[in-house]
Order: structure tokens, then C-alpha cells, then sequence
């Protein structure tokens, strides 16, 4: 029996928290942004063209006329959330094709298609000590790599996560940089006896930067935009690494970047360090992302393709953006218009775990408003955006107890009410709905970019053993959310297919391949 609550979600390559379930606090998160289906077809509404206006509420009581039960409203959200087969496939085919675009031209698609300039990926005979940085969510983590070629390979490692401050999230870019660097420095500090720099040499850092940025070398690249609830001044069309190496530069610390990779990018390198069969890897945590091995003679706007891995290259999908069919709801479109980006991001808005909570929220607020689902007042601590987290979801998905008490006690903590069975039971299916939906687009997700590599290579993808490595919180942590997934996956290749294609956890994956590309790219000679 599962009697335990996952307490917070932090950034992809990070962990929930767990605790006992009779505690009656459950820990603040640190992450501050955080069922039948119906035969019948979803309505497709794109978001990309909406601006939806959200009708307006501030109620702290119920209307006098009223549905008395919660189940219609349970029932169309259902119905609008569902994700048949005919669903699934026409997402898979949109991802494919928005991948083609993206790789013909910038701005072709949704998807920005960024290229990595990943053109060597980790053999196994790196030797030194190597440091990687990893920031792309409420937290930044730094570790240390001790590596010993092909007989030792991986002989130490060390890390630690350090909180980054709200204010900072929308300060200015030399804040930010300069609290990041300072942490750098103490940890750089604490070197022992396990972990060896040669004298003379500069430390080496794979930077893990999980915001869209355009690179132009393997060690430089400008921020495009900033997501994830970040809104940092300053930084936009400016090269993320000259931010870092002058922050460094200020702390007196001798660093510098040698490769600058996104999270799914770290990821992906990480588990190809053990397993060659490694092609795509997703992150699915607070925000999401993919990224896959590609043939550059398959990216018509690399002009001059120049590869040192027979003409294979690590290409970033950005698929946070992609839009095209999803099966969306009132509870998404009002979401979406109070965000910080409205009209962007809307498949991250819909599977990822920064934003699964805050729906089924907004879902809460309306049965009570229009259902008395917590009798005659809508608790006002339910009204405030992101009050519900993802983990509070999750762990109310794991509670076998009789009656269901994990849920009453989140529902205390979360809007200062009690509750019972039966309200219980209908918060269990709307969040049911919710991650239903994320974990099978997600999966839907996963086979688009294998059908677009398949087609390319005639075979090559689905003829055998495929790995899809995947990162993140939500993956790992959301076990209903995992098994939606993988259906979902299932469904659409087919039992003998679906066999060749693993997908397979690469915990922390992105923050030792981060420092194993600092090792391949290396000013120094193994």
C-alpha cells in the first residue's frame, strides 16, 4: 500500500520529495509555478491564434443556481481531454511534419529545430576532472566529474543543488549570472582528494542552459526567449556564456565554458555514454523538451554541413512550442491567456509539471463555484493560481487508503477544507483526466519524432533496438502518467514494433553528460 506524499517537484533533472503520509503539513514546493474516454473526437482548437478572455470570477461563494453534482462538468471534461487513437495519430503526424519544417528553414514550424553543434558525442576514453552546471528551473545544480577513460570511466562524482531566489527569476541578467557564479566558486572550493586538476590547467565546464537559446558554435549561443516562469532583464539576444564566463571572471574564478548544451541535449549524451543504441531523449519535469540524433544532409538550412561523426548531429526540437491538434479545454484556454506568454508553449502547458496541477485547479474552482463540490463557499485559498502543484496530484493518484485520506489531508493543506468521499473520489478522476491526456500527448510526442527519424532512414528506426532516454520529476516520480505514456507509444506502432523502441529512465543523465560534452570538447588532450 502506498501511503506516501510526493512533496516537490523541482526541475527536470532533479526529485520529488517524499513524505509520510500522516504528516499534516506538506512541505511548500520549490518549484513556485508549478477515466473513461469518449469514442467521439476532441473539438481541435489550436492556441496559437487564441486569445482567449477568462470569464470573470472572484466568488468566495456559490451561486444560488446551481447543478448539484460535479459529474457533467467531470463528464466534458472528459470528453474534451480524450485522446483516441485518430487523436494520438494526428498529433504523432503534426509533430513529424512540424520537425521538417523547422528543419528547412528558421521559424518554419513551431518548432525552432536548433541545432547543437553536438557533432561528437562521448566515446568512453575521456580522462580529467570536468564541471557542469545545470540551470533551467527554480534550482541550479553543479557537479564534478572525475573521469578515467574506457577502463574507469566514470571514478567520482559530487553535487549539490542550490534555490535560486524568486526575485531573481525577474531581476536583472548580472544578478542572476553573478548569485550563479558565486555559487560555482564555493563549490569549486570544496575539491578533495578524489577529484585532481593538473596543475596549469583551467577548470572546464559543461554549461546546461534548458531555454531556447540559437547557437552559433558549440560554446556560445543567444537566449531567444526565456520560459519556465523566468523573466530575467537583459539577457534576451545576449550570448548566455560570455554572461557566465564574466560572471566568473567578477568571482575570480578560474572556469571557463567549453560547451554549452541544452538539458534534453545532456541527457541524451549521458546515456549514450553507456548505451550506443541511445537516439532520442526527452525531459519531461517542470517544463519539457526533446532532442534526437539526426543526419546533417537531412537539415536543408545547415548549409555547410561539417560533422566529425560520419554526418551525425544532436538537433534540438524546443517541442514545448508545438500546437497543431491538441486536445484542448476552457481550463487550458483561461490558463493560457494569464500566463506570462500567452499563445506559447501550449504543449508544455499541457504535459508538463509545472502546469498539470494548475489545471485540475482551475477545474476544482469551477465544480465548486457551479457545483457546490465544497458546499455553500469556494475556499478562497483554492483561488489562487498554482496553489494545487503537480506533486499534490500525483500523490493524490497514489492513495489506496479506504478512504482516501492522502486527498483529504492535500485538500486541508491546499484550500484549508474538509472533505468528503464522494468529493474525493470525483478529485481523484479529474486528475486522472489531466495526466491522462499529458502522459499519452507526451507519448504521442515521442512517436512523431521516431516516425520522422524512420522515414529518413528506411528502416534503420523501428528495424531495431531504439532507446528514448528520458529525464525529469513528472517521468519519473507520476507512475499513472508513466503508464500513459507508454500506452499511448504502444498504441500507435503496434505490439512488434513497440518492442525494438525502449524508453528508458536516464536518471540525472543531463548534468554528467553536460560535463562528459565539456570533456569532448576539451582545450586539453586526453
Amino acid at each position: 500500500m502506498y501511503h506516501q506524499q510526493v512533496i516537490g517537484l523541482v526541475k527536470g533533472t532533479s526529485h520529488y520529495k517524499v513524505a509520510d503520509s500522516g504528516d499534516s503539513a506538506i512541505a511548500s514546493s520549490t518549484e513556485k509555478q508549478a477515466m473513461s474516454v469518449t469514442a467521439s473526437l476532441p473539438a481541435v482548437r489550436p492556441l496559437r491564434s487564441a486569445r482567449w478572455v477568462p470569464r470573470a470570477r472572484v466568488v468566495k461563494s456559490v451561486r444560488s443556481s446551481l447543478t448539484i453534482s460535479p459529474a457533467p462538468i467531470l463528464t466534458k471534461l472528459q470528453r474534451d481531454c480524450a485522446t483516441p487513437l485518430p487523436v494520438l495519430r494526428h498529433v504523432a503526424d503534426a509533430m513529424a511534419a512540424d520537425m521538417r519544417a523547422g528543419l528547412e528553414v528558421d521559424a518554419g514550424s513551431d518548432l525552432k529545430m536548433i541545432l547543437s553543434y553536438v557533432d561528437a558525442l562521448p566515446t568512453g576514453n575521456e580522462k580529467g576532472l570536468f564541471y557542469a552546471l545545470d540551470l533551467g528551473g527554480t534550482n541550479f545544480r553543479v557537479l564534478r566529474v572525475q573521469l578515467g577513460g574506457k577502463d574507469e570511466r566514470v571514478i567520482a562524482t559530487e553535487f549539490e543543488q542550490v534555490s535560486i531566489p524568486p526575485e531573481l527569476m525577474s531581476g536583472t541578467s548580472e544578478e542572476l549570472f553573478d548569485f550563479i557564479a558565486t555559487g560555482l566558486t564555493q563549490f569549486a572550493q570544496k575539491e578533495t582528494g578524489k577529484f585532481h586538476l593538473p596543475q596549469g590547467r583551467t577548470r572546464e565546464l559543461g554549461f546546461t542552459f534548458s531555454f531556447p537559446v540559437k547557437q552559433t558554435s558549440i560554446d556560445s549561443g543567444i537566449l531567444m526567449n526565456w520560459t519556465k516562469g523566468f523573466s530575467v532583464s537583459g539577457t534576451a539576444g545576449k550570448d548566455v556564456v560570455a554572461c557566465l564566463n564574466e560572471a566568473m571572471k567578477r568571482q575570480g574564478l578560474n572556469m571557463r565554458v567549453s560547451a554549452l548544451v541544452n538539458d534534453t541535449v545532456g541527457t541524451l549524451a549521458g546515456a549514450r555514454y553507456w548505451d550506443d543504441d541511445v537516439m532520442v531523449a526527452v525531459i519531461l519535469g517542470t517544463g519539457t523538451n526533446a532532442c534526437y540524433v539526426e543526419c546533417v544532409n537531412a537539415i536543408p538550412k545547415l548549409h555547410k554541413p561539417n560533422s566529425t561523426t560520419g554526418g551525425k548531429t544532436i538537433v534540438n526540437t524546443e517541442w514545448g512550442a508545438f500546437s497543431n491538434g491538441l486536445p484542448l479545454t476552457e481550463f487550458d484556454q483561461e490558463m493560457d491567456a494569464q500566463s506570462k506568454n500567452p499563445g506559447e508553449q501550449i504543449f508544455e502547458k499541457t504535459i508538463s509539471g509545472m502546469y498539470l496541477g494548475e489545471i485540475v485547479r482551475r477545474v476544482l474552482v469551477r465544480m465548486a463555484e457551479d457545483a457546490r463540490l465544497f458546499g455553500d463557499s469556494v475556499p478562497e485559498k483554492l483561488l489562487m493560481p498554482f496553489s494545487l502543484r503537480t506533486p499534490d496530484i500525483c500523490a493524490m493518484q497514489q492513495d489506496s487508503s479506504k478512504d482516501f485520506e492522502v486527498v483529504g489531508s492535500i485538500l486541508y493543506n491546499v484550500a484549508g477544507v474538509n472533505s468528503n468521499l464522494s468529493t474525493r473520489k470525483t478529485i481523484i478522476d479529474v486528475c486522472d483526466t489531466i495526466a491522462k491526456r499529458g502522459g499519452r500527448l507526451a507519448g504521442a510526442g515521442i512517436v512523431g519524432i521516431l516516425q520522422k527519424m524512420e522515414e529518413d532512414s528506411q528502416g534503420i528506426v523501428f528495424g531495431k533496438r531504439t532507446v528514448v532516454a528520458m529525464d525529469g520529476g513528472l517521468y519519473e516520480h507520476y507512475p499513472q502518467y508513466r503508464m500513459y505514456l507508454q500506452d499511448a507509444v504502444t498504441e500507435l506502432l503496434g505490439d512488434e514494433i513497440s518492442k525494438n523502441i525502449i524508453i528508458e529512465h536516464s536518471k540525472d543523465g543531463s548534468g554528467i553528460g553536460a560535463a562528459l560534452l565539456a570533456a569532448t570538447n576539451s582545450m586539453y588532450e586526453h
